[in-house]
């Protein structure tokens, strides 16, 4: 009996690995489904903002309020949902949030006025933060060992790839059968998504202990603010020109109306070169990582005013503000390392910085086009926002050297 032991010991770590990789692939599929449909729902509708605005009788820069409105939900549901749903087990949580997913996006293709529309973009946006964070918590537990953030960029090129292929599809989609024939079709991406994270992802209990009262430790960390300071201040301005591209594309560039597709296509392609190549850097150098990216951003961002004029210029300027998404793995990495045991709330709020950003982004992007600023004024916004998230970068490295520091004297 007790010589055969070791031998079972041994062979426990190697069918773990073996039941984690079976695992992996069938997972990480089902969970970038479910980042599909949302980041087709979440982009969508930044390229048919004109036709909502015509429908629902009001400005562009009005109807960009929509956008804040399903970023505000973002917000408010991730730590929400988080914090009430952290003894939930994960599958069956997930399948919860795709479903209110779906469900908002049906009823916002129902909507009949500019307020109900924005109640609904709300109510939307509920589920998003706490999907993406418990989906990254699912794809890291599976990964191999220095591969997480590999694994959440697999979860979130699900995101990515909407951009690429779902939201000019969801747009072509809305300007020959309408903008709410576009939400139609996130709904049953959404609906696609729940069946396949039933059968794909792995019927985990929530983590031992898991507790409200534990996810809201994550609070009290002072480096998880200041990852979600970056996020919500430093990836706003890619949203702040992203929000207006469509206008942006027709009136200054002067592209035809059926070209918007294509650029945005472009858009996505950056997005999905940008999250594969930001989440292997991050793997490899998280913090260097971070601060690098904030500075390209700012330089992308700064050339929009020079580009914008020329087709093949802002053709290429589009792709690369795609790239800009490269920061989402090495946050949300960096969140679940700062955090300690209150992963699925930091994970959940790193979405809802995000989020902060978006309805920051278009904001103030709002704000500087109904100031008579035009539509290229949107890049100087974002190069002022890249530049605030340097700072609150440069703040956490300052705060994390300090601590250092501190416990070397202590030792």
């Amino acid at each position: 009996m007790s010589s055969a032991s070791p031998a079972l010991d041994s062979a426990v770590p190697v069918r773990l690995a073996a039941d984690r990789e079976r695992h992996f692939w069938p997972a990480v599929w089902a969970l970038g489904v479910g980042s599909f449909a949302i980041g087709t729902g979440e982009f969508v509708i930044m390229g048919l903002l004109p036709e909502v605005a015509r429908d629902l009788g009001v400005t562009i820069p009005q109807a960009g309020h929509v956008i804040t409105a399903y970023a505000l939900g973002v917000v408010v549901g991730a730590p929400v949902l988080a914090v009430l749903a952290a003894n939930w087990p994960r599958r069956a949580l997930l399948i919860a949030l795709m479903a209110l997913f779906a469900a908002g996006n049906f009823a916002s293709a129902l909507a009949p006025g500019y307020v109900l529309m924005n109640v609904m973009r709300l109510l939307t946006g509920l589920p998003h933060g706490t999907y993406f964070g418990v989906a990254a918590l699912m794809a890291a537990s599976l990964a191999p060992p220095g591969r997480r953030a590999g694994a959440v960029g697999l979860v979130m090129s699900g995101l990515t790839s909407a951009t690429l292929a779902g939201v000019p599809l969801a747009a072509w989609l809305g300007q020959h059968l309408g903008w709410r024939a576009a939400f139609v079709l996130v709904g049953a991406i959404a609906v696609l998504a729940i069946v396949l994270i039933h059968r794909g992802v792995p019927d985990d209990p929530a983590p031992h202990g898991a507790s409200p009262l534990r996810e809201l430790g994550a609070l009290a960390h002072t480096q998880v603010w200041l990852t979600l300071g970056i996020a919500a201040i430093g990836f706003g301005g890619m949203f702040a020109v992203f929000s207006y591209v469509k206008p942006l594309l027709t009136e200054v560039t002067g592209l035809p109306l059926d070209g918007v597709p294509l650029v945005l296509a472009l858009f996505g392609a950056g997005m999905v070169g940008g999250n594969l190549a930001g989440a292997r850097l991050a793997d490899k150098a998280l913090m260097p990582t971070i601060g690098g990216l904030l500075a390209w951003s700012a330089l992308v961002l700064g050339a929009i005013p020079f580009t914008a004029p020329y087709t093949v210029a802002i053709c290429i300027n589009v792709f690369l503000l795609g790239t800009v998404v490269a920061l989402g793995p090495a946050l949300q990495i960096r969140l679940m390392d700062t955090a300690g045991d209150a992963q699925t709330l930091a994970a959940a709020l790193n979405h809802s910085a995000f989020n902060v950003a978006n309805a920051l982004g278009a904001w103030l992007g709002g704000v500087a086009i109904a100031s008579g600023l035009g539509w290229t004024s949107t890049g100087p916004v974002g190069v002022l926002l890249a530049f605030g998230g340097l700072v609150v970068f440069a703040v956490s490295l300052r705060v994390r050297r300090r601590m250092r520091a501190r416990g070397a004297a202590h030792a």
